[in-house]
């Protein structure tokens, strides 16, 4: 009996690790395709850009957006495999063979903790590392123009003060959490905050003590514009400063978060959006398994007793509305009115007590 169950138990556990994985595949692809598709209008006016360079910069830059869509990921391939073993009367064989529902739940909720851990670990430092790396391609294709233009009026926004005056940077993208912008507009002002030029760059490098800028354009009120190659604008601004404004959590990886953190605290910046990221990754691997507590308490029920449809849909509910809750608790944590570590952990038991109630209800209420 106990080699049966082991069997047993890795054979639910792989089909539910397909089913996951090839629900990750499909919107994985689904997405590099339509990123692609957004990318290539974008790039149509630029003739630099070649298909293969654009499709890399897609790609790259799909698995940080599929990320967030992890958990749905587990709870629809959760769902999809219960339903194909309910359909082909496999958990009624098991049933009949004294397994409980319980008992071939637990392989699939360990395989999510494994998922998650593999996930939080190994998956999401890979995805900040290759939406670096699109970001810098992105800047190599959109770099033809020398600058973002006074137009890009969105992107990242700072402003400092130096001895001569006020300088507001915009960047239209930032890599590196803010130590390199490419895409660049600058306002200067003098000490009585009467304009005095703008500057179109095409990159700037934060260097020990000042902003290094390349490939620049000066537009004065009284003159021509200039063109420069490179110039120097004097900064007290410090990386954990330039961090705090042009970096987002979701752009560090797991393991440099707790040095984010440190740096970020010792410097007097709000640390709450990145210790909820902390949170969030450390709690990820549960609440995957919560995903699947859901997915098994709407799909286990049998073909031939009807309302499956019905219960799909309210799976499918219940996951929308914890994704729903988890945005809500992340705003409230963002805005320092819930503590980082109840907004990470609250959609988990939520959503696990939800399943587990719902589960207990139908197989021994």
């Amino acid at each position: 009996m106990s080699m049966m169950s082991n069997t047993l138990g890795r054979y639910f556990a792989g089909r539910f690790v397909v089913s996951a994985l090839s629900v990750f595949a499909g919107i994985f692809l689904l997405l590099v395709l339509v990123d692609y598709i957004e990318m290539v209008r974008k790039t149509s006016g630029i003739a630099s850009a070649s298909a293969i360079m654009v499709a890399e910069t897609s790609l790259f830059r799909v698995p940080q957006l599929l990320e967030k869509m992890m958990p749905f990921c587990v709870l629809i391939g959760a769902m999809t495999c219960y339903l194909a073993l309910s359909r082909r009367l496999e958990l009624v064989v098991a049933r009949a063979a004294g397994v409980s529902a319980w008992q071939f739940i637990a392989p699939a909720l360990a395989s999510a903790i494994l998922l998650g851990v593999l996930a939080t670990t190994a998956y999401n430092p890979m995805s900040a590392n290759l939406s670096e790396l699109s970001k810098r391609m992105e800047a190599q294709i959109m770099g033809s123009a020398p600058g973002g233009g006074v137009q890009d009026a969105s992107g990242f926004w700072l402003n400092q003060v130096n001895s001569d005056g006020q300088v507001i940077i915009n960047a239209a993208r930032s890599e590196q959490q803010g130590v390199r912008l490419t895409g660049l507009t600058l306002f200067r002002f003098d000490t009585e905050n009467r304009f005095k030029e703008r500057i179109e760059a095409r990159e700037a490098t934060l260097e020990d003590g000042h902003w290094l800028f390349k490939s620049a354009r000066r537009y004065a009120l009284d003159s021509p514009p200039v063109d420069q190659d490179s110039f120097e604008l004097p900064t007290s601004l410090t990386p954990a400063q330039v961090r705090n404004s042009f970096s987002t959590p979701e752009t560090v990886s797991f393991w440099q978060l707790p040095s984010y953190i440190r740096s970020s605290e010792s410097s007097g910046f709000a640390t709450a959006g990145y210790r909820l990221q902390y949170d969030k990754l450390l709690a990820q691997p549960f609440l995957l398994a919560a995903m699947v507590m859901l997915a098994a308490s709407v799909s286990l029920r049998f073909f031939r007793m009807g309302g499956v449809q019905k219960m799909v849909l309210s799976g499918v509910g219940a996951g929308f509305l914890l994704y729903v809750l988890s945005k809500v608790t992340e705003d409230l944590s963002k805005a320092e009115l819930m503590y980082p570590i109840a907004a990470a952990w609250l959609p988990v038991l939520v959503g696990g007590l939800t399943g587990f109630l719902a589960l207990l209800y139908q197989e021994d209420g």
